[in-house]
């Protein structure tokens, strides 16, 4: 998905630097909210996070309305008893500011023909008890207030709460002195998933590596003694 971490509004951050987000399930927050953060400028607006479950051609063939529509529909907006959503949102204040997505790795068809999540790695690629976290998106305005770090730790609870048994993301690492090429942060930065836990797990590029948290026996060995 050819999205940056960093689009959507031109509104200026009202927050305190030192707020810390908070970060609700999508089904929780408006249309209103959630379309905020996607903008309507820039990649996010046009993606609506569809680049994952729509491989191949058929991500081209969706109008950017369809993208919406299909948005709108997965995350369950404003329907708080809803028994799934396809991400997080986070606010700074009232102020609606970042998405990540993150469901059953099952949920994103084109992981299963890209050769980042599996090279080197033994895995079964259709486990419904792995989750991924896969996008980012922040708002113009409210970068470097801890968004993405915020809505990477909340995706942890997120997937520890539905019975996820691991998640996994698949984030980027700039050599020192490189800097990002236009729209490939959306996956995340390395940091932002060690500070939430994760630990590397596989390097299948120079740039991409699969970071992952095992969570039932994170919580296993919180039971010990």
């Amino acid at each position: 998905m050819k999205q940056v971490e960093e689009t959507g509004s031109d509104v200026a951050s009202e927050a305190s630097p030192a707020a810390v987000p908070r970060v609700v399930p999508a089904n929780e927050a408006s249309w209103e909210d959630i379309h905020k953060v996607f903008g309507t400028r820039g990649d996010p607006s046009t993606c609506q996070c569809q680049w994952f479950q729509n491989p191949g051609h058929s991500f081209r063939e969706l109008t950017d309305e369809v993208r919406e529509i299909r948005l709108q529909s997965q995350t369950a907006c404003g329907n708080p008893s809803a028994a799934k959503t396809s991400g997080l949102i986070a606010y700074l204040g009232d102020e609606a500011v970042g998405w990540c997505a993150v469901e059953p790795r099952t949920a994103y068809p084109r992981l299963l023909d890209s050769r980042i999540p599996w090279s080197g790695r033994d895995e079964d690629r259709e486990d419904p008890d792995i989750w991924a976290l896969v996008c980012f998106v922040t708002r113009t305005g409210y970068r470097r207030q801890g968004v993405s770090r915020a809505l990477a730790a909340a995706a942890v609870d997120f997937a520890r709460e539905r019975g996820a048994r691991a998640l996994e993301g698949y984030p980027m690492v700039l050599p020192p002195g490189k800097k990002a090429v236009w729209g490939e942060m959306f996956v995340g930065s390395r940091n932002v998933f060690v500070d939430a836990g994760f630990i590397e797990v596989s390097h299948p590029t120079p740039r991409r590596v699969v970071m992952r948290i095992d969570l039932r026996s994170e919580e296993q060995s919180g039971n010990v003694g």
